[in-house]
């Protein structure tokens, strides 16, 4: 049997060696990669803005477990001991987790403070910074900018546009002040056609306000009655679109009178109903309460209910005929969820549009 034998001369183990480096730094970097992206930070830094001396403020890191494990934090560890922490001690496959640090603010002027955060799915901690200032006195805007999304304070975060005629152009504003250390742009994001908005002034320099005007365009609704949508402030040009950015659009668009022209109001159906406030207050430890409402047409011809819409979630209604004749009534059952009404943070309500003249619109106010 006849072999072959092979001479590897020093120079061919060189490059036999550099090749196989070569690779590992091809693989190496990619699996640290997934390594790193089992936990996933939103924001590794964030800008707290101001506040005063021994007011403490506090900074909320978004977190999620991407890797397919529970994810153990064994510590999160701030650099020095005016900064606590909060934060948990697991987290499931795939779920988004807080970490949260307050400053104490004990002391004057610019601060940068650190944590470091340990956990099992890395050798490495993850670094999480908090920034601001402190001053010796700031002005309490709790009053005139009660809501915050991050550094930009305002004073509402929902626009009702109510009781709108088709032709109408009617404004709301939100008034907002920059709180953080830097210039922003704010914007609205994602207006649907209806809406216009406009920002004054164009850049807000620290500790500065300004006002967001939106126009509603009535003609370019296409139906009447509820019109609900979502838009986004934005305190910098190119920011990502997130919940906690949104604003609420409610539009109530009236139906066209003239419908109601030449009708003789003896002749006119007429809407009864046995309540127009219903109180969810008390559950009594149930998840959900029901109450009935009754609609009576006292007119002279058939009542037609349209439209019946919810200005919020956490409600529910089924009502047993849209069209009442004369002298006939039905009824309509409202469903309150504890849970999800205890979430929503506009007024809760039911709309109706209706044809009869002197009730054309019909809003039943829940109280929770």
């Amino acid at each position: 049997m006849i072999g072959t034998i092979r001479i590897v001369f020093k120079s061919d183990l060189r490059k036999a060696f550099l090749a196989t480096c070569v690779l590992c730094s091809s693989f190496c970097p990619e699996s640290s990669q997934i390594q790193a992206q089992k936990l996933v930070v939103s924001q590794t830094t964030v800008e707290c803005g101001r506040t005063g001396y021994q007011q403490p403020i506090t900074a909320t890191f978004q977190l999620r477990n991407k890797s397919l494990k529970r994810l153990v934090i064994e510590s999160v560890n701030p650099d020095c001991g005016c900064t606590a922490v909060e934060f948990p001690r697991e987290v499931g496959a795939n779920d988004k987790f807080t970490i949260r640090m307050t400053y104490d603010a004990r002391q004057l002027g610019h601060f940068q403070k650190m944590a470091a955060v340990k956990t099992n799915a890395s050798s490495k901690p993850v670094y999480l910074t908090m920034k601001g200032v402190v001053l010796a006195e700031v002005l309490d805007y709790t009053g005139t900018y009660p809501l915050a999304m991050g550094n930009l304070l305002l004073d509402k975060d929902d626009l009702e546009f109510d009781d709108v005629n088709k032709g109408d152009a009617p404004v709301q504003e939100i008034h907002i002040l920059n709180n953080g250390l830097e210039t922003m742009t704010p914007r609205l994001m994602h207006l649907p056609s209806y809406l216009d908005a406009t920002v004054t002034p164009e850049t807000l320099a620290p500790g500065k306000s300004g006002t967001i005007k939106v126009t509603l365009r009535s003609n370019q609704l296409r139906d009447y009655g509820l019109t609900q949508s979502q838009v986004f402030l934005a305190q910098q040009l190119g920011d990502k679109v997130s919940a906690d950015k949104a604003v609420d659009v409610t539009v109530t668009l009236l139906p066209d009178l003239k419908q109601f022209e030449g009708v003789s109001r003896a002749q006119a159906p007429r809407l009864q109903i046995s309540e127009t406030e219903l109180d969810f207050t008390d559950f009594q430890k149930r998840q959900k309460k029901s109450i009935d409402v009754k609609l009576t047409n006292t007119g002279a011809s058939k009542l037609t209910i349209s439209s019946m819409q919810m200005y919020t979630k956490g409600l529910k209604v089924t009502l047993d005929s849209r069209d009442i004749e004369p002298g006939e009534s039905t009824d309509l059952k409202v469903t309150g969820y504890a849970d999800e009404l205890a979430k929503v943070k506009g007024r809760p309500r039911i709309l109706m549009i209706t044809n009869d003249p002197d009730h054309a619109k019909i809003v039943i106010n829940i109280k929770k």
